[in-house]
């Protein structure tokens, strides 16, 4: 090798050295609020960072909505905790159809009671006269919304929908007799359709098991003490608020409330397969069947969301990135208690997202829960 070529190569090393050096490189990622930093326990269970930042995201990120409160949990412990502005740990917020979940959790203890049977005939009186084709909606049809009855949960102008009508027109006085009064449009267990009403249905089946009374007092206090009994008080839900209409039937499609943490401690009893502290408030089995495929919509269970592929291009959830074990009670504008038992996590997002708003909220949510490996449970 020549001099001018030695040279020649000198002069292109030291160039491209100072370009290196010249060079931006990746841009750093801004510091993190000390409001970002606190929310992270020392129990995160993921590097407590990156947990910081995804979670400032879900509360400061442009077009996700508000975020009012965020709970995510490892393997029962608080690893993180925040709540937006005029919110805190004793706020209680709204379910809307995250109540749908506790209705089917009351279900389930009256059918490990012996007082109901999921495959028989639903016990409604008005549907037993003779020829009446509602006679054959069983129990599981209604849990897993294929009742066949004519329920419109949305509708175009909204009180056209059948769910406007039952909580807040003609219906909202005695839901359950304006839920039961919906003739068929389909035979029992023909095809999936979300409908409020028909968890309602469910609430007003339970009232009629726990009393015969039709005082509307008397139905209020034997659902209410029956649920905080078997359910609330067992786990420390000192926030539960149940809403009733006015003839004694709980609200159970929509109109619960309690706080984050509250919300929180249901997730875990059904990460944990019904049980808490050793004993056993829902039936495992039953739990095994809230969290089971419909064989008509596979991402839903009995009252119960499941991160499972639909076939569909939109998902309530995100299968493409948490395992399809998971499972979340969802309510209206971006209510979540999602689970996920293969990585030990319950997450309890609340707060107020539209339609379009909740698509992006959610795959924050799912960065999130991305920062836990599936362990295979």
């Amino acid at each position: 090798m020549n001099l001018r070529s030695r040279s020649l190569i000198v002069l292109t090393l030291a160039a491209t050295s100072l370009a290196a050096c010249g060079s931006p490189g990746p841009a750093e990622e801004p510091p993190l609020s000390e409001e970002a930093v606190a929310a992270v326990t020392e129990n995160a269970g993921a590097p407590a960072k990156a947990l910081a930042r995804e979670v400032d995201d879900l509360f400061t990120m442009e077009g996700l909505g508000e975020t009012r409160a965020l709970i995510v949990m490892k393997d029962g412990k608080i690893a993180a905790e925040r709540y937006g502005e005029d919110y805190d740990a004793d706020t209680r917020f709204v379910s809307w159809s995250m109540a749908k979940t506790v209705t089917a959790m009351m279900i389930g203890q009256l059918v490990g009671d012996g007082l109901l049977r999921l495959d028989a005939p639903a016990p409604v009186p008005r549907w037993q006269r003779s020829g009446d084709p509602r006679a054959d909606i069983t129990l599981r049809h209604l849990l897993q919304m294929r009742s066949g009855l004519e329920h419109t949960e949305a509708g175009d102008p909204p009180y056209e929908s059948g769910e406007v009508r039952m909580l807040f027109l003609d219906g909202r006085d005695d839901m359950a007799d304006y839920a039961t009064a919906q003739p068929p449009e389909a035979e029992p267990g023909a095809k999936f359709e979300y409908s409020s009403n028909t968890t309602v249905i469910l609430a007003d089946i339970a009232a009629r098991t726990l009393t015969e009374s039709s005082d509307p007092e008397a139905r209020r206090r034997a659902v209410s003490d029956y649920l905080h009994a078997r359910l609330f008080d067992q786990l420390g839900m000192d926030s539960m608020t149940l809403e009733f209409d006015r003839s004694g039937t709980l609200i159970g499609g929509s109109l619960m409330h309690a706080t984050a943490r509250d919300w929180a401690k249901l997730g875990e009893l059904m990460r944990l397969k019904g049980s808490h502290r050793g004993e056993q408030l829902l039936p495992r089995s039953w739990v095994a069947e809230m969290v089971k495929p419909s064989p008509k919509s596979p991402h839903y269970g009995l009252q119960t969301w499941l991160n499972r592929p639909n076939g569909e291009p939109e998902h309530p959830l995100f299968p493409d990135r948490a395992p399809h074990s998971a499972f979340s009670m969802i309510g209206h504008m971006g209510q979540y208690v999602f689970v996920s038992p293969e990585q030990g996590l319950t997450v309890v997002r609340l707060g107020h997202s539209n339609a379009e708003e909740r698509k992006a909220m959610l795959q924050q949510l799912a960065d999130v829960v991305e920062l836990y490996p599936a362990e295979g449970r």
